[in-house]
């Protein structure tokens, strides 16, 4: 497995990461007993960062992947969020950067996970009610205390990100990217080469659909996450399917998945990135993995950015009230 560096306080991962907020049931069926297979054979094939919140789950995602990696902690770089709030019945929009919030929710996360230290801790929605340098400010001496190595913001507009790093460094921005979702190739990646701090682009395979795996919406059963989120509602889910001739093509010339093809463009946007397409099943993980040993020439490369501009996927990528509080 090859290794990318994120940011410029010294953090080396895997090229690719695996995202664990799935197995949880967000997409899908929970299965404790193939998302700890899976998360084993991750470790056995290379990958070194896992990625989970203490909002996956209401926090059994963090206690999944903490069992599951007890005896395989050594090399083993682990991430988790704070500061997205669920309400009492699930009620997603939520946020808490208050500097006292912040050392309680890792005290909760570091028990939860069964370490003494989260290696790359990130605030997971901005509070808009809070200055991010009180927020910052808070992790920063967790950093002093040995509870957390590096720092990050997730889906932070720019000029979040610059105060925040100028309060302390950050190592990476997590955010959605991926061909459907190419928002951050506007001004957060200019800023983040700029600075010096990696990207964590979350659901690389557009939340699965760019896998072309999800052939209709009855695919997904009823509790999916995915029937709340625009483009894979009635309507624009079927125009968003036209968008999967160009990737079948190119993946059929290389004899490749969808997916793996998909994920080899992403790579191949900047060796600061690091992906973190989540699975369940070790057989996903084996051949999302694969993609880091695809190389696409500059003529297909070109070929699918053409096909998917900015604003080439109908629909918004989250429900307009989530959308609205992100970038801040």
């Amino acid at each position: 497995m090859d290794h990318r560096t994120l940011g410029s306080q010294g953090l080396t991962v895997s090229a690719l990461g695996l995202g664990c907020s799935g197995m949880s049931g967000d997409y899908g069926e929970r299965d404790d007993v193939e998302s700890t297979a899976t998360l084993h054979r991750a470790v056995e094939l290379g990958v070194t960062l896992f990625d989970t919140s203490d909002a996956y789950a209401a926090g059994r995602n963090e206690e999944l992947l903490g069992a599951a990696i007890k005896d395989r902690r050594e090399g083993l770089t682990i991430a988790s969020k704070f500061g997205n709030i669920r309400g009492p019945n699930g009620e997603r929009g939520g946020t808490n950067g208050h500097p006292d919030y912040v050392l309680q929710a890792c005290e909760k996360s570091l028990a939860r996970l069964g370490v003494d230290v989260i290696d790359l801790y990130y605030v997971h929605r901005i509070d808009p009610d809070v200055p991010i340098e009180d927020t910052i400010g808070a992790m920063a001496r967790l950093v002093e205390q040995g509870k957390v190595r590096y720092l990050g913001l997730c889906e932070a507009g720019p000029r979040t990100i610059l105060r925040a790093h100028a309060t302390h460094p950050l190592s990476a921005v997590q955010m959605e990217y991926s061909l459907w979702t190419r928002d951050a190739e506007t001004e957060i990646l200019p800023l983040l080469k700029e600075l010096g701090i990696g990207l964590v682009p979350y659901s690389p395979l557009g939340r699965g659909f760019l896998t072309g795996a999800i052939a209709n919406r009855d695919d997904l059963i009823p509790t999916d996450r995915r029937h709340a989120h625009p483009r894979f509602q009635e309507g624009n889910f079927e125009k968003n399917l036209a968008l999967l001739e160009p990737i079948e093509e190119i993946a059929a010339r290389h004899s490749v998945s969808n997916g793996q093809m998909v994920l080899a463009w992403l790579l191949g946007q900047w060796d600061g990135l690091v992906p973190i397409p989540g699975t369940k099943r070790r057989r996903y993980l084996e051949e999302n993995l694969a993609a880091t040993e695809l190389q696409l020439d500059d003529e297909e490369r070109a070929a699918l950015a053409a096909a998917f501009p900015i604003g080439a996927a109908v629909g918004l990528r989250y429900p307009e009230f989530q959308l609205k509080k992100l970038g801040i």
